[in-house]
């Protein structure tokens, strides 16, 4: 059963996504909606556990090259490629600025549905 509300959204840009306290790079964002984003990654992440996030962007958004958020990891799974794995993240206490902001994001690199 599908239990997602909105349609996600695949990127243009595989956007680079780091751990906002140690620098490493976690993944590449797949997919995003205003809810949540998808990660695909070398190695498995964490499920249930809450992560700080910043996402770099390919060009300054409203003045700013990247975005931070916090997410917790929902499910992971191994991706069609065995190399890779893929972590659905679900976004915690996102600000009404951020959410406009990923709004954006969707708008401005996002292929259309």
């Amino acid at each position: 059963m599908e239990r997602r509300k909105l349609q996600r959204r695949q990127l243009i840009y595989y956007l680079r996504v780091f751990d906002q306290d140690t620098g490493e790079l976690l993944g590449h964002l797949v997919d995003i909606t205003t809810e949540g984003v998808m990660l695909i990654s070398e190695a498995p992440l964490k499920t249930n556990q809450v992560y700080y996030l910043k996402m770099r962007l390919p060009e300054q958004m409203s003045g700013s090259k990247e975005i931070a958020f916090d997410a917790v990891s929902k499910w992971s799974k191994k991706d069609i490629n065995p190399d890779f794995y893929d972590t659905g993240f679900q976004f915690v206490d996102i600000r009404a600025e951020d959410k406009e902001f990923i709004e954006d994001l969707i708008y401005e690199f996002l292929l259309p549905a």
